[in-house]
């Protein structure tokens, strides 16, 4: 069966179609990866095990490049793209389940030692980790072949926070720093947890300052100070990238567009997207799909 690389749609719950809670797809060539030629949107945490050559992609708007050996962790929602494939490329892609990304994210969330994950989802792997990686990925793999295990889902859960314990947590952990660089980064990435969560609803510094506690001001400062943009910057990235896509994958019309975006007016969110990208909403869609598929009157 082929796969549209435009429009991977895994469900929120994989385990519905797959009677397991993860999808593993090992040995991904570079022919594969280089038929994805428009940006494709995640619904499920995926972690990407990059074992041989390189590429570049845009993460969310933002341009990386990536070498291998290399993991990439993509969160739901997220929007990849990538480009100049090297020809030698091969990764393995494990699509996790949300009841089980949900679980072990509540769990590692909670360490002071991971940083702004948001802001870096590539991991370099270190030589002499990469052993380590191949064993993981090869125990995940015997579990969930194992179709009578019964506690199929506690070990796939248990095996992955181990894991990450054991061997992934020190790529998250600040350089030694004072108490005050440790709450700022702790500062900044809730910041970004929240604004994942909530930037379809909410545009305002303010209620991100209030939702943390703190002033916008302060809150403006740390974070620009820990990641290179300010949360106001940060906000419009990400409406505006998840406009684009919708403008790009799906039917709704502009008005229903800037409905799920939470704007006071078709009009307001035409404004806010030119001011951003130079062109009106409807330019943009034409440019990319052709206005005649799409009702947007």
């Amino acid at each position: 069966m082929g796969i549209n690389y435009d429009d991977i749609n895994l469900p929120r719950k994989v385990s519905d179609i797959l009677q397991q809670d993860f999808f593993l797809m090992e040995n991904v060539p570079a022919i594969m990866v280089k038929t994805v030629t428009n940006p494709v949107k995640f619904s499920a945490f995926t972690s990407i095990f990059l074992t041989k050559g390189s590429c570049r992609a845009d993460i969310n708007l933002i341009h990386r490049e990536i070498k291998a050996p290399a993991i990439i962790n993509v969160s739901a929602d997220w929007i990849v793209l990538p480009y100049d494939v090297s020809d030698d490329f091969e990764a393995s892609f494990m699509v996790f389940s949300k009841r089980l990304s949900d679980t072990i994210s509540s769990t590692i969330r909670n360490l002071s030692i991971i940083s702004l994950s948001s802001v870096n989802p590539i991991i370099q792997i270190k030589p002499e980790d990469l052993d380590a990686f191949r064993r993981f990925y090869s125990d995940v793999r015997a579990i969930s072949e194992a179709d009578s295990h019964k506690y199929q889902y506690e070990a796939l859960l248990f095996s992955t926070i181990a894991f990450f314990y054991r061997t992934v947590a020190k790529y998250f952990e600040s350089p030694a720093g004072s108490a005050q660089d440790s709450q700022h980064n702790r500062i900044a990435d809730q910041f970004l947890l929240l604004l994942q969560d909530h930037f379809r609803k909410q545009r305002f510094l303010e209620f991100y300052a209030d939702k943390l506690g703190i002033t916008p001001k302060h809150l403006s400062r740390t974070v620009k100070s820990q990641t290179g943009m300010s949360p106001v910057e940060w906000i419009n990235r990400y409406i505006i990238l998840e406009a684009k896509v919708m403008l790009r994958s799906s039917n709704l019309n502009i008005q229903q567009i800037s409905d799920e975006l939470s704007f006071p007016s078709q009009s307001f969110f035409g404004k806010y997207f030119k001011k951003a990208t130079g062109m009106s909403p409807k330019e943009y869609r034409a440019s990319h799909l052709g206005a005649s598929s799409h009702n947007d009157e």
